[in-house]
């Protein structure tokens, strides 16, 4: 019978080496992970790499591109306007255009009406040859030599007429030519006077110019001298 006792396996408690895994702790590891149904290999590879979740689409990324294209929309719809804002200026005002040279215009036809005042008479030389007619019938109504009524009555109505009417044409030449000479004088103007404007001015300065002279001749006998009466015959 042997009587020597057996000999009892006892389980290593020997520390394992540095840098190497204990089995039973790797289990526990494991253990835990299946407990808590979440794995941390993800989540420790997002925490080592942040552009790994950049990189699938983040609403930042999108909100940013939003606003890139809403500000270039913003700049193109103020160029648009600005653009037909230019335009709006460079289009000529119809307002504006209608009343361009509308003065200048009607002072043309005035020196042009006048002129022909000038050439044919007004009512209102008819009234002063009258009146000196009347004057120079009252002067000599008292007596008087033939050369002395015909001075007095009607030497004086025919050179007041050919006054009056040398009055109107000077008004029309100065008319005519103050329209022909504004544009030279005050702002310049963007845009050149109507040729009709400077014709009908023209024409007032001519017929003005003509007014001048015939007062002129009329009123100096130039053209048509004074009647004389004859020496009574002897008796």
């Amino acid at each position: 019978m042997n009587t020597t006792p057996s000999k009892t396996t006892t389980p290593s408690t020997t520390t394992p080496p540095a840098g190497t895994t204990d089995p039973a702790e790797g289990a526990a590891d494991a253990a835990t992970e299946d407990a808590t149904g979440q794995d941390t290999t993800g989540q420790d590879a997002t925490a080592k790499d942040p552009l790994a979740k950049d990189a699938t689409g983040t609403p930042s990324d999108a909100a940013d591109a939003a606003d890139a294209t809403t500000a270039s929309d913003d700049l193109a719809d103020r160029t648009a306007e600005a653009d037909d804002a230019d335009d709006e200026d460079l289009e000529p005002d119809p307002f504006t255009e209608a009343r361009h040279g509308v003065g200048a215009g009607a002072a043309a036809v005035v020196s042009a009406a006048l002129g022909v005042v000038a050439l044919t008479g007004a009512w209102t030389g008819r009234v002063a040859a009258e009146r000196e007619t009347l004057i120079g019938q009252i002067k000599t109504s008292g007596g008087g030599s033939a050369a002395q009524q015909i001075s007095e009555i009607y030497g004086d109505a025919w050179h007041t007429t050919a006054l009056v009417n040398g009055v109107f044409a000077v008004l029309a030449l100065l008319v005519g030519v103050f329209v022909l000479v504004r544009p030279a004088f005050g702002v310049p103007s963007e845009r050149p006077q109507p040729a009709w404007v400077r014709a009908v001015a023209l024409a007032g300065v001519a017929l003005g110019a003509l007014g001048v002279l015939i007062s002129v001749g009329m009123y100096f006998d130039l053209f048509a001298a004074l009647p004389t009466a004859g020496a009574p015959a002897a008796g």
